[in-house]
């Protein structure tokens, strides 16, 4: 079933980017590739801002209205804007909001028939369930890919020869 193969990757997230990036150099953290792009401290602000205000609550909106009401439109550079904080502190939280979110998920008890209930996206219309929780853990796993490459894009030069064969040193996602 769709639903615990995502839960089991969307529970995994914070532990893998805590593994990834705890301890690493304040600038390393920060560190972006210019405007228009992001940090990993961005990225990570960013997942945290969506546990509060995009993936559970349109599972809600979805279950309680339907397509009776849109989704509100997520500001997917709300966090530029936040007060700054430690890097372990924003992890922390982002750690705690995403427990909370699977609890959440877990405790509706969710059928197979409940995934191809339908909400109504601002841009895309009617989308189900299904789809909005595969975008989540998709959504998770871009964002894990590009933490890792913009700390690959650290040793972009030092890599000298060897850059031919990493292509990710060379391209940059601009933020979501």
């Amino acid at each position: 079933m769709l639903l615990d193969e995502s839960t089991t990757i969307l529970s995994r997230t914070p532990s893998v980017l805590d593994e990834l990036l705890d301890g690493l150099p304040s600038e390393w953290l920060h560190r972006n590739d210019g405007p228009g792009t992001w940090s990993t401290y961005d990225i990570v602000g960013h997942l945290l801002h969506g546990e509060a205000t995009d993936w559970m609550p349109r599972v809600r909106m979805i279950l309680e209205h339907g397509t009776k009401r849109e989704f509100e439109p997520f500001d997917r550079e709300a966090m530029l804007g936040r007060e700054p904080m430690p890097f372990t502190v924003l992890l922390s939280r982002f750690r705690a909001a995403r427990a909370a979110s699977l609890a959440e998920l877990a405790s509706l008890q969710l059928k197979e028939g409940d995934l191809q209930r339908r909400g109504r996206h601002p841009e895309f219309g009617e989308v189900t369930l299904e789809q909005l929780i595969a975008t989540w853990v998709a959504h998770d796993l871009t964002h894990v890919a590009q933490v890792s490459e913009v700390l690959a894009r650290h040793f972009r030069d030092a890599v000298g020869p060897w850059r031919a064969y990493l292509p990710a040193l060379d391209r940059t996602a601009p933020a979501e």
